[in-house]
């Protein structure tokens, strides 16, 4: 696993084989990124990642430029790998925080310009997560909600869904207040 763009760009990433994560390919990353990269800048924007696992999405974040990325994982082993990894990569906008993702769904006071969600596959109630997110009003004006997902979940009926792209296994379904 790698750093695909930014300053950081093919960096490795080593996580141990006890985390209990299933980490976004390299190809859907790069995908994700460079549809992103077409549409909004990264400077100067908070991100928010959501069942972070091993960071991997976080330190893209980092990378091209967001200012405040914060990682969130209810897995100890996870934040503490990826709070290793950022302070050895020098990525200070990388804040880590170990918390049940729908408990800090509903209790953070902060916006986000993105929010990517990377939730277990198997996890019952994915659909669920973006009508927590807009109903707590997690996004800034023009923020992009992206959530990875199996083919076997639709989200397209979903209030603010306005694409779906697939790479491979990995789906993912973008949201977005006004477009």
């Amino acid at each position: 696993m790698r750093i695909i763009g930014g300053v950081y760009a093919k960096r490795i990433i080593r996580p141990p084989k006890n985390l209990p994560v299933r980490p976004t390919t390299d190809l859907a990353k790069e995908s994700l990124f460079n549809i992103l990269r077409n549409k909004i800048t990264f400077e100067n924007k908070k991100a928010l990642d959501l069942f972070a696992g091993s960071g991997s999405l976080s330190y893209e974040f980092s990378s091209r430029g967001c200012d405040q990325v914060i990682s969130v994982d209810s897995n100890f082993k996870c934040i503490q790998f990826i709070k290793k990894t950022a302070n050895d990569f020098g990525m200070s906008s990388i804040n880590p925080l170990r918390s049940e993702v729908f408990r800090f769904i509903k209790t953070t006071k902060l916006k986000f310009d993105i929010i990517f969600a990377d939730p277990p596959y198997q996890m019952d109630n994915i659909n669920e997560i973006s009508i927590e997110i807009f109903k707590n009003e997690l996004l800034n004006p023009d923020g992009w909600l992206i959530i990875e997902h199996p083919k076997e979940i639709t989200l397209n009926e979903q209030e603010y869904f306005f694409e779906h792209r697939k790479y491979g296994h990995v789906n993912f379904s973008f949201f977005k207040i006004s477009l």
